[in-house]
């Protein structure tokens, strides 16, 4: 099994999508006006309008309230994003730190309010962990 993607649903998704093109480097591939989708090489990141939530099952999930997840992506040097993308995100939750387990992380929150983590695996432990890993 492997994981294919991870969708965010919005109600504002131009906005969404501009946004993460921005912090990917990635542009967005729109097979529907209410879809998007970023290729990345480990996992794509899709992002519906509420207006797709219908098709799941009504209710099924709800833009801007995500408080459970993380969306995380490895990065090569977390301190030279944070510089990078300092201008463009409005809520840091938590600037470059070197956690417990061995990982540099980033956190802010997206116009959306999710919570996004740019990690990258900095001692000697947890770069063998992270190894042949895409």
């Amino acid at each position: 099994m492997n994981l294919a993607s991870m969708r965010i649903i919005t109600d504002d998704l131009d906005r969404l999508v501009e946004f993460y093109e921005k912090v990917t480097g990635i542009s967005a591939e729109r097979p529907a006006p209410v879809f998007a989708e970023l290729v990345l090489p480990s996992c794509t990141l899709a992002i519906g309008h509420s207006q797709t939530v219908p098709l799941f099952g009504a209710g099924s999930a709800r833009a801007a309230d995500n408080h459970t997840v993380i969306i995380e992506f490895r990065v090569p040097d977390v301190d030279a994003e944070y510089m990078r993308l300092k201008p463009l995100v409005d809520e840091w939750v938590q600037e470059p730190t070197t956690m417990p387990w061995g990982n540099r992380s980033a956190l802010f929150r997206d116009p959306d309010g999710n919570l996004v983590n740019l990690f990258a695996p900095v001692t000697e432990e947890a770069i063998a962990r992270f190894s042949g890993r895409p």
